[in-house]
């Protein structure tokens, strides 16, 4: 009799969950979540179709005639740094952090950053693993001549401009902030590969008709020629800026080449653009 009572209890149970999974399977429901905008356009200069991923802040839809600073990354690709980076810009400017406005974020998608990052070269080396390299005095033009004001003519911007570069992404960053700085009003500089063409670019004399505001450098434990390249940047800025230009640099010294990014940005973000609580 237990027995007979013992299964009938289990069959009850077995019931019940059963019919619990169908309930819940019944009234599931799912749809695709968006965090932005992907712009397509053809490109004049590059003679080719480029992609933006664009990040707008939660009161844009909301506030239709607040403006907002821009935040424009190169290697900007979903599959690259696109998604964490308008995170970290979120998160920052939720108002318990309050580390920098709301702003939006321009992904710029690559094709190739091979060829759109790097200048001319005249080393044997570099022309053998980057075949395709040269191209970035056209990229420069695309981004002042066709990026921005194609972001500044489709969205709610107040002409605050900031540039993040890493890696390949940080050499194009320092070539602009020393052939045309105007273009930005804040540079973030991360583990710029300044080793580039024998680490010509570190004999240019920057030319500041409009200096920036801001110059953010960051490295990580990443090799003695990395980490030296780097310093030698800060070094070179520090001294040929202006004294209205505030200059950052911060080594990470328990962070690699590939995961120094993420935390160098949130760390430019409160040294650049956080207000001081008087």
């Amino acid at each position: 009799m237990r027995l007979i009572l013992a299964f009938y209890l289990l069959c009850c149970l077995l019931t019940n969950a059963n019919a619990l999974t169908i309930t819940n399977t019944n009234n599931f429901t799912s749809s695709e979540l968006s965090i932005g905008e992907k712009v397509e356009f053809h490109s004049t200069i590059l003679n080719e179709k480029r992609v933006l991923n664009i990040y707008l802040p939660e009161s844009y839809k909301k506030n239709s005639t607040k403006q907002y600073p821009v935040i424009y990354l190169l290697d900007g690709s979903i599959e690259e740094d696109f998604i964490h980076i308008a995170g970290l810009v979120q998160f920052n400017s939720f108002s318990w952090i309050n580390n920098i406005p709301e702003t939006i974020v321009v992904g710029i998608a690559n094709i190739d950053r091979k060829r759109d990052f790097t200048f001319k070269s005249t080393n044997s080396i570099d022309l053998k693993e980057l075949p395709t390299s040269g191209g970035s005095a056209y990229f420069i033009q695309f981004i002042a001549n066709e990026l921005q004001p194609l972001i500044d003519s489709n969205y709610r911007t107040n002409k605050t401009k900031t540039l993040i570069g890493q890696s390949l992404g940080g050499l194009l960053a320092t070539e602009i902030l020393f052939k045309t700085p105007y273009l930005f009003d804040h540079y973030i500089i991360i583990s710029p590969s300044l080793w580039w063409n024998d680490e010509s670019l570190l004999k240019v004399t920057p030319k500041y008709l409009k200096a920036p505001q801001s110059v953010y450098i960051g490295v990580g434990k990443e090799g003695d020629v990395m980490e030296r390249v780097a310093e030698s940047l800060y070094q070179k800025v520090n001294k040929s800026s202006p004294t209205s230009t505030k200059i950052f640099f911060n080594y990470f010294e328990k962070l690699s080449h590939g995961d120094t990014l993420h935390l160098a940005i949130y760390d430019a973000f409160e040294k650049i653009f956080k207000k001081t609580k008087s």
